[in-house]
Parts: C-alpha cells; structure tokens; sequence
C-alpha cells in the first residue's frame, strides 16, 4: 500500500491492521524523516493508521520470516536489502527494542530482522 501510494505522488495512506510493531516501525521512518506524521485511528476492529507521506520515501518492505541477525551481519543484511550505503535504514526488533540498524550497531545489539525502508 505504501510503495504504490508514494510512488502515485498520494498524500497520505491507510494501512492496517494497527499493530505495536507496525507504529514502531512508522516511527523509525518518521525520525528519519522518510514519512510525515500518522495517526492512530481506532475503528473498533484491529485498528487502522493513516500515515501522511512527504515524498521521501522509494521502498519500505516487511521481512518474514523475521531472521535472528547477530550484530556481526548485520552489514551483510544492509549490503543486501538497501541500494547503497548512503541511505535507507533496516529495523530490527532487539532486546533494547525496536530501532534501525545504525543504532543497533552503536549498541552492540543483534536480533530480528523486521524489515527495510530507503
């Protein structure tokens, strides 16, 4: 939804269900600056989140399954998911929580692969 949303010059795009991981995620996005803000919006099912696009962002993808990555490759995994060095982030889920792989390395911490975005 999002890629084709973004790549259709739309403002903003509806994704569900909401969940815990999803809104973390969105978050690291946001902090980098490759969405807008969003909005939680409570439709009384699983929930819904309206995110507001800015024209930054080329590609988010999920992985699943998500992989144990330890911190020793967690490059090989940047070097295979993202274009270039230059930009694009991968999140990963780790016991300091869920952050991109920038921060997980300046931690020292491996763990599970969530997915990309650039």
């Amino acid at each position: 939804g999002i890629n084709n949303a973004e790549k259709r010059g739309k403002r903003q795009v509806l994704i569900r269900p909401c969940s815990k991981v999803i809104i973390k995620f969105l978050t690291v996005m946001m902090k980098k600056g490759y969405i807008g803000e969003f909005e939680i919006v409570d439709d009384h099912r699983s929930g819904k989140i309206v995110v507001n696009l800015n024209g930054r962002l080329n590609k988010c993808g999920v992985i699943s399954p998500r992989f144990d990555v330890p911190i020793t490759q967690i490059e090989k995994w940047t070097n295979n998911l993202l274009p270039s060095r230059q930009f694009g982030y991968v999140v990963l889920t780790t016991s300091g929580g869920i952050m991109d792989h920038e921060e997980a390395r300046r931690k020292h911490l491996g763990g599970k692969i969530l997915g990309f975005f650039f």
